[in-house]
């Protein structure tokens, strides 16, 4: 049965799916429907659910199961960069629960043994559309966090290279562009994950934005980015300034002890080399060298620094002139993406294995999101295997419809 014969026969129930999804925005309802599930099927939460919350002390004994981060958390660290479909999952739920998969657990080791006193190792997350390449950045991010790094995060760099509705000739260098409204959306979330450390890094040199507006050396990070939120033309170049100073800065010690390290992430991070959609005022297509933010994303790609780690994902999606298949590292960087990446360490995100699905599959049913009753029996179950070929993304907009 193909994925469209299985949305004909399934339409009738999608009315009941969204009616009991607004049921569950209630607190008090969800809570009434969470403990029926867990007194029907009492030792079912210790099968896909972990009470390690803690990413450091994930391990392969907590392999597919789910943990939950801390609302503070999402909203602190993840203020726009979950993904858009998790986004909606954690609206409808009331929580957000990320599997413990593989891949991530293969970062986070690395992490845990690199000699931050070196170059930054650069690290690339990669495979099958759907794979949960972004899932599992955000749960390395999460240890990151947890561990009291700096985090520089770009949830899509695509963004970046298609569909900006302003783009303006920088006022630094007449050969490149500004985005004022991508810059100024960036500032505003990298202040809201990294408030604490704002006041204690200081600028190391003078920044002039115009005749009369300027950032002397000394003031702090946090002064640098308010230039840029409330004076968005100088926004992208404010970026820019911000991303030089965490270069210069990361790994410095005062008084013996550590400021900050660094976690610089990428999701899509193809984007800084492939081609964008964006014209220029004769029509001539802009190149992405050619922009403010992806000129100085690109330096943060280099190892010209120490103190911390390069963390990036590859995305098919939003890709550009690439074929659909495309997922390797080779495939979607290009000849000069992947020479410039060179030398990384590869990380490959697969489908679900048997046990991962399997959680996944209780998870939904604890959730309610299995709704249609044949969705609940062992033949729906291998139905969904079949048609999912154990993809996590298709996995749940099949899901979606039951």
């Amino acid at each position: 049965m193909n994925l469209h014969k299985l949305s004909l026969r399934l339409r009738p129930a999608v009315t009941q799916k969204f009616r009991c999804l607004s049921i569950q925005s209630s607190g008090q309802e969800l809570e009434a429907v969470a403990a029926e599930t867990l007194s029907a099927e009492p030792n079912m939460l210790s099968v896909f659910r972990t009470s390690e919350q803690d990413p450091t002390c994930h391990s392969e004994t907590h392999t597919g199961q789910y943990y939950t981060l801390p609302p503070t958390h999402i909203q602190k660290l993840f203020p726009h960069g979950l993904p858009p479909r998790f986004q909606m999952q954690v609206k409808t739920f009331n929580e957000g629960c990320v599997m413990v998969r593989p891949a991530a657990l293969e970062l986070i080791s690395y992490l845990k043994k690199a000699d931050y006193n070196k170059p930054p190792l650069r690290y690339v997350l990669y495979g099958q559309t759907g794979s949960g390449k972004s899932i599992s950045l955000c749960h390395t991010l999460h240890y990151c966090y947890t561990q009291g790094w700096l985090i520089l995060h770009v949830p899509d760099a695509h963004l970046w290279v298609k569909n900006c509705k302003e783009m303006l000739p920088s006022t630094y260098n007449p050969l490149r562009f500004d985005q004022p409204v991508q810059a100024t959306q960036w500032l505003k979330d990298f202040k809201i994950t990294n408030e604490h450390f704002l006041s204690k890094i200081k600028t190391t040199r003078r920044y002039v934005w115009t005749k009369r507006e300027s950032t002397e050396e000394g003031r702090t990070l946090g002064e640098l980015i308010d230039q840029g939120v409330n004076r968005m033309k100088s926004s992208s170049d404010v970026v820019g300034a911000v991303l030089r100073e965490l270069r210069l800065q990361a790994g410095a010690t005062t008084e013996g002890e550590e400021v900050f390290k660094l976690a610089v992430a990428v999701d899509g991070v193809n984007a800084l080399w492939g081609n964008t959609t964006l014209k220029k005022e004769d029509r001539t297509m802009c190149e992405p060298e050619e922009l403010t933010l992806i000129h100085n994303l690109r330096k943060m790609m280099k190892t010209d620094w120490r103190g911390g780690a390069i963390l990036t994902a590859l995305s098919q999606t939003g890709s550009l002139f690439k074929p659909r298949s495309a997922y390797l590292p080779s495939e979607l960087l290009g000849e000069e993406g992947f020479d410039e990446m060179e030398p990384f360490v590869p990380v490959c995100v697969s489908g679900y294995n048997e046990k991962e699905f399997g959680s996944c599959y209780l998870y939904y049913l604890d959730r309610n999101w299995l709704q249609h009753p044949r969705s609940r029996s062992e033949e729906g179950k291998k139905e969904l295997i079949f048609l999912s070929n154990r993809n996590p993304s298709i996995l749940e907009r099949l899901c979606a419809f039951l």
